[in-house]
């Protein structure tokens, strides 16, 4: 952009000095002549090292410039410890006339911005600045202020406002926006995580819609997958625009307008990150509408916030804290002060959706999301004590341990409700077939994701004791239990109460069915798949080998229990009585009548078992396996040896197909269709 239609820069003739006469050393000539020099020196040089090295240059020529002092730079801020930077000398005559000229003939040209026009200009007015503040400045201290001073007062403040105007604009222009559809690819990259995840095939429903059903020990790996933004410092301001932003910002200060200057940046600065935010997904929502959100969009907005936490603090803030640094070097406690101010906002705005979340009412489908916050804003608080400093800073992490407190309390609160759902829940339909209840299914995959936090929830349950667990089975096992609980961690203990919660609710639900042999049945099936997602897990681990011994005895004791409920009645059919007799011994019509009858009740018996138990479900094909097992060996050789000893006396007679039913091969093709859900075929022919 071209300069204003008059040129607004002085004819390099307006700043030369005017030719003093020779005059003795030391006299008005001189004293001009090295004021112009130091001038020159402070306007071109750029550091100390830079001064020192250009006053050697013009001690080559002329001895006397070795007395310009090279103190030509603002000394430390009084917070360091410094005294009070000392006025500098006047410019040099006409100096500041042409620097005022400049300045009010830009001042007319307010469509017009600096530093969108040639270098030439942008260094012209930065230089007049320079002047007018040197000639405020040197007035600081008189005993009066005279016409000078006020008009140099004058002439500063329009140049700052041009500043102020000039590095808002170059902060918008050169601000450097978040790529969203980059985020958001990342973001759904991470979402298959978590509870919600997982199959919701389950129909029990006590607390929520999703059964925890499938692989939660895999299903927070997407998670632990780096978001690649996390590590990423942005740009977010051009890099060719920092020497503008800070040439400004050094001259502001100066003038005395650092107030001005920390609002112009922090504002500009606090409505970029703001924008940041709502790339992100982090919303600004009150407490009332997070608590009146429907599960599934608070879940997400709960995803979108722990990915956006680390994203802002290891992204946005570090790069916020990096363009502080350089734009405001001039001063450590303004660059501090605007870093706070204008990351207040979004800090606050992370901070009050933690808070919400915290303070919602407790359901178990919200554990894991909670349990995200927390570990996220956990891991990026001691980031952020690297970034905060001085009192601001330190209340600004207050405020964030605050919050993760109030998580921490929101975690163990909605253990302890989850643990009052599993004591209080009282479906009364008990599963048809004898299977694995749905409860069961939902309990040990929401205790399989726990474990994935196991590291943060030893932290947070550290204060529990083995006092807090349920000693139900602690008292029949004795002191080995009570050692075998004091060797767990705090998470481990706490699972063991659950469990024995999930435990005692199983026992009752199987007390819904008549059939005690299908109690043992419903009892193996649940106790099998509790002990199977333990030693599947980290859960293995946890609780251990002595916790995976005990299920398997209840298992081996069910089992036991079954044989002898369901097929004692049987087995009575197929032993000798008092009355009995080998075949071909006594009377032959009363005896023949006895083993019919005994034949008949055993079909029917076997019969009725063979009806029911084939729509009885036993999952796991090994179970399966065994069970059908242990009844061959105990109905096989039985049958085999009765069918040897008495068959001829049945077969011999008329209708003997009515009472010699099957053959022990038929037995066993028979029991083969137990336990599968689903009627067998039937096979009753008679095979000899």
């Amino acid at each position: 952009m071209s300069a204003p239609p008059a040129p607004p820069h002085p004819q390099p003739e307006e700043l030369e000095v005017a030719e003093e006469p020779p005059a003795a050393a030391g006299g008005v000539g001189n004293d001009k002549v090295l004021a112009a020099a130091q001038h020159i020196v402070k306007s071109l040089a750029t550091s100390k090292n830079a001064a020192d090295d250009m006053i050697r240059i013009l001690s080559g020529f002329d001895h006397r410039f070795s007395s310009i002092t090279a103190d030509l730079f603002p000394s430390p801020s009084p917070s360091s410890g410094a005294g009070p930077t000392p006025p500098p000398p006047p410019p040099p005559r006409g100096a500041f006339e042409a620097a005022e000229r400049l300045i009010r003939q830009w001042d007319a040209t307010s469509e017009l911005l600096v530093f969108e026009g040639p270098e030439g200009d942008v260094a012209d007015y930065l230089e007049a600045v320079d002047v007018a503040v040197d000639q405020l400045l040197s007035g600081v201290g008189a005993a009066a202020a005279d016409a000078e001073a006020e008009a140099a007062g004058v002439v500063v403040q329009l140049a700052m406002a041009r500043m102020e105007e000039e590095l808002r604009h170059l902060m918008v222009r050169h601000a450097v926006p978040l790529d969203a559809s980059g985020l958001f690819c990342s973001l759904r990259r991470l979402s298959l995580e978590s509870m919600d995840d997982l199959d919701t095939s389950s129909e029990f429903d006590p607390i929520t819609p999703h059964s925890l059903e499938g692989g939660p020990d895999t299903a927070r790996s997407a998670s632990l997958v780096g978001n690649p933004f996390d590590d990423q410092v942005f740009d977010l301001v051009r890099p060719e625009a920092i020497d503008d932003l800070r040439s400004i910002a050094q001259r502001m200060d100066r003038a005395g307008y650092a107030s001005e200057l920390e609002q112009v940046y922090c504002g500009v600065r606090r409505d970029l990150l703001d924008e940041c935010l709502a790339v992100l997904g982090v919303e600004r929502l009150s407490i009332d509408e997070v608590q009146r959100m429907e599960w599934k969009l608070l879940n997400d907005k709960m995803k979108k916030w722990v990915h956006g936490v680390k994203t802002v603090v290891r992204s946005l803030l570090t790069g916020e804290r990096r363009i502080c640094d350089q734009v405001l070097a001039v001063s450590d406690e303004l660059r501090d002060e605007c870093f706070v101010e204008s990351t207040k906002g979004c800090i606050m705005q992370i901070l009050n959706f933690g808070d919400a979340v915290a303070v919602c009412s407790r359901s178990p489908e919200k554990l894991s999301r909670i349990l995200d916050m927390y570990e996220a804003l956990a891991e990026v608080i001691p980031e952020l004590k690297e970034l905060f400093f001085g009192n601001s800073g330190n209340d600004v992490i207050c405020d964030l341990e605050g919050v993760l407190e109030r998580l921490g309390d929101a975690v163990k609160g909605t253990l302890l409700e989850f643990g009052k759902v599993l004591q209080q829940e009282s479906s009364r339909r008990p599963m048809m077939a004898g299977e694995i209840h749905p409860m069961t299914r939902y309990v040990m995959n929401y205790l399989r994701l726990l474990v994935v936090y196991s590291d943060t929830l030893d932290k947070l349950l550290g204060d529990d004791s083995a006092g807090d667990v349920d000693h139900s089975d602690t008292h029949r096992g004795g002191d080995d239990e009570e050692e075998y609980l004091e060797s767990l961690s705090p998470l481990g203990r706490h699972l063991v109460k659950l469990i024995s919660y999930l435990e005692a609710n199983l026992e009752e639900k199987s007390k819904l069915y008549e059939d005690g042999a299908l109690q043992c049945i419903f009892s193996m099936n649940n106790i099998l798949y509790i002990v199977q997602k333990v030693k599947d897990s980290e859960l293995g681990r946890i609780l251990g080998d002595h916790w995976i011994r005990r299920r398997r005895g209840k298992i081996r004791q069910n089992s036991k229990n079954y044989l002898r409920i369901s097929w004692t009645k049987v087995l009575s059919f197929l032993k000798d009585d008092a009355h009995g007799g080998r075949s071909g011994s006594g009377s032959g019509s009363g005896n023949s009548s006895r083993i019919k009858e005994k034949f008949k009740n055993f079909n029917l018996a076997f019969d009725e078992i063979y009806r029911s138990q084939t729509l009885w479900k036993v999952p796991d094909p090994q179970l399966r396996e065994e069970l059908k097992i242990s009844i061959s060996e105990n109905v096989i050789p039985a049958y085999r040896a009765f069918l040897g000893r008495y068959g001829s006396l049945v077969d011999s007679g008329r209708n003997s197909g009515r009472y010699i039913k099957y053959t022990p091969e038929d037995l066993e093709n028979q029991l083969s269709d137990l336990f599968e859900g689903s009627l067998g075929p039937a096979n009753h022919s008679r095979r000899r």
